[in-house]
């Protein structure tokens, strides 16, 4: 019998089967019940859900979460490059946006292409059968949406080959992202962590635990929080938010209130004992021996020497520990924080390709000039430390 692959898009996550999505998501994947909450936050002038569902033969096996943004060019341009982009604007508006169709989750950290494990065992189809499958199908639906780009984001070294050989055929390019974070929980208890720690990040950690943990903070793990709760949350998530530098999505108190109930979010919540007011939170997904902790929200105006950020991370490494967490994985952005308390910095590669033939090439030289250190000041510093640890673009381009 020919095997014949076939994809359709849908526009909700709700026209899947609950048990398809089950055995594509599963932990530690964000599952139907991320997919729900994105779609629930009101995000339309941000984002343009949609879902590739993959059939063999009629049968449902795999599910391509896809979706579609107006990027700013900046978001990823070197430095070096960004006078020239600023100069073409200015006789071309629209280039400081580009229409993107993205293969991939808005918010998650890592891209991730669900696959029913039963068909990849029998082996009927290969993993690069479905990929393929999904590209040739991306393809026509960004034009459909009238974007130029066509981008998998932040798909981790597991599968780059995969990619690397779709790449061949289909003519992408490889663009380094911001790597994420994640640590691996030794032993059994917090102490365990605190001793796995390299010695002079050990040592820095202790001294800022020591006068964190005096402040006069409440800690409570809050499952189901209630509207004030959630109210306080969002707030110091806002504020956070904007000082960021880099940005992506700008979550909605929908968001909030929808993830807020889903079984696997949970708030480590840092409270002031005598106002009670929220101080500081962390967004934590359990996920059956691995944690993801996903957005933060800190009030810049408690003291210094309170070291809120240390103090809600040893609160979340506490409760990761108390219901059996191997690993905890912290996103992209804000390394120096992430690097100190023991973070390794996770590999994660873009592979783009404009419908344009003249500006795929621009972009893919562009590309070629985007590194860690070309994407943050914090990396760059990092790099020179651990210049071992920079992403090899030469020897992905030679691989493609």
């Amino acid at each position: 019998m020919i095997q014949q692959l076939s994809l359709e898009w849908l526009n909700s996550e709700s026209q899947i089967p609950q048990a398809l999505w089950d055995s594509c998501f599963p932990a530690p994947y964000e599952g139907q019940w991320w997919y729900r909450s994105l779609e629930c936050a009101h995000l339309e002038e941000q984002f343009t859900f949609t879902y590739g569902l993959i059939s063999l033969n009629g049968e449902p096996i795999a599910i391509a979460p896809a979706f579609v943004k107006d990027v700013p060019i900046e978001l990823v341009m070197p430095p070096m490059i960004l006078p020239i982009v600023k100069l073409i604007s200015k006789i071309i508006p629209s280039f400081l946006y580009q229409r993107t169709f993205f293969i991939g989750s808005a918010s998650s950290d890592e891209g991730h292409i669900g696959i029913d494990p039963k068909i990849l065992k029998a082996q009927t189809v290969t993993q690069d059968d479905i990929f393929l499958c999904v590209q040739e199908a991306a393809e026509k639906q960004a034009q459909k949406y009238k974007a130029a780009m066509l981008v998998w984001k932040d798909f981790p070294n597991i599968y780059h080959q995969t990619l690397a050989t779709i790449s061949k055929s289909k003519k992408l390019f490889p663009l380094i992202s911001f790597p994420s974070a994640l640590v691996t929980l030794e032993g059994g208890n917090t102490d365990d962590y605190i001793n796995s720690l390299k010695s002079s990040r050990r040592d820095q950690f202790l001294k800022k635990l020591k006068k964190a943990l005096p402040a006069p903070l409440d800690v409570s793990i809050v499952h189901l929080p209630d509207n004030q709760t959630l109210h306080q949350l969002y707030r110091l998530f806002s504020r956070t938010y904007s000082k960021g530098k880099t940005k992506f999505e700008e979550l909605t108190p929908e968001f909030f209130e929808f993830i807020s109930r889903e079984k696997e979010a949970h708030f480590i919540v840092l409270r002031h004992q005598s106002s009670q007011e929220i101080v500081a939170f962390m967004l934590c997904f359990d996920l059956k021996g691995h944690v993801i902790n996903k957005f933060i929200g800190i009030d810049y105006d408690a003291p210094r020497d309170w070291f809120i950020y240390f103090r809600l991370w040893i609160e979340a490494v506490n409760w990761s520990y108390k219901i059996g967490a191997k690993t905890i994985q912290s996103g992209q952005t804000a390394y120096p924080a992430k690097i100190e308390t023991g973070h390794e910095l996770i590999h994660l590669t873009n592979f783009c390709k404009h419908r344009n033939r003249f500006m795929h090439e621009i972009y893919k030289k562009v590309a070629s000039l985007v590194n860690w250190d070309t994407l943050d000041p914090d990396l760059a510093v990092y790099l020179k430390a651990f210049p071992e640890e920079k992403p090899d673009i030469q020897l992905m381009k030679e691989e493609m």
